[in-house]
């Protein structure tokens, strides 16, 4: 379809339902996703085919969630980021962010723009976390901060400088989605940079999501025609 490499995103559903089916708390199928998270995203790293990994970690309609749930989610990322922030540099990974930072705890937002600064010469891979994330926020925030602009130096709007207020504009749009747990909707998923995307959905649960399920996604977008309204 394409002979640059993709730009790959994922919405892990299903972890909690994972943790449920088994008698488990509810941060007990997030434990075993980013386990599994760390294979996906390694295999990606080594797979010529995608350049690029987005994955959706937290939501900002995830707030309503149980605040016990909540903070152990947080200190999951920021164990996962404490561990793996020197192999970023060492496989040359650039690591992005998006989303907001001034609702989820300090030291998780100072983790995450810190190891930003430290990969920001990673050339090899880009690894894209969104973390209070929404794609209307998102929308919101961009032309809040395009209005704030003095009025005599506002540019013409247009989708490039829209888009230039982004929280990460420099990305190429999304090529494919894939969706675990059945739910087919976008559910306010970075809903301009997936306007043209490729959705693939499973109904496995994310902690039951393997490497031969994320081959089948990729071979299955190899053999679609993106036609992008021609």
């Amino acid at each position: 379809m394409t002979s640059r490499p993709l730009h790959l995103a994922i919405i892990p559903d299903g972890n909690r339902r994972w943790a449920r089916s088994r008698g488990l708390n509810p941060w007990k199928g997030h434990e075993q996703a980013i386990e599994m998270f760390r294979t996906i995203s390694e295999w990606c790293r080594t797979d010529p085919r995608v350049s690029i990994l987005t994955v959706w970690c937290f939501s900002t309609e995830n707030w309503k969630r149980n605040p016990r749930e909540i903070a152990m989610l947080m200190r999951m990322l920021e164990e996962y980021l404490r561990k793996e922030r020197s192999g970023f540099v060492g496989k040359d990974v650039r690591f992005l962010h998006s989303g907001r930072k001034d609702r989820i705890p300090p030291s998780l937002a100072k983790l995450l723009a810190e190891v930003e600064e430290e990969t920001k010469r990673g050339a090899g891979f880009t690894l894209h976390l969104a973390v209070d994330y929404g794609g209307k926020d998102e929308l919101l925030r961009a032309t809040k901060s395009l209005c704030i602009t003095d009025a005599s130096t506002i540019p013409p709007i247009t989708e490039e400088t829209l888009r230039s207020h982004f929280d990460q504009p420099s990305l190429p749009d999304i090529d494919l989605v894939i969706r675990t747990s059945g739910e087919m909707r976008t559910s306010n998923f970075f809903l301009w940079q997936a306007a043209f995307a490729e959705w693939a959905f499973t109904e496995k649960l994310f902690p039951d999501f393997m490497i031969s399920d994320m081959e089948e996604a990729l071979a299955a977008y190899e053999n679609r025609t993106r036609r992008l309204g021609s």
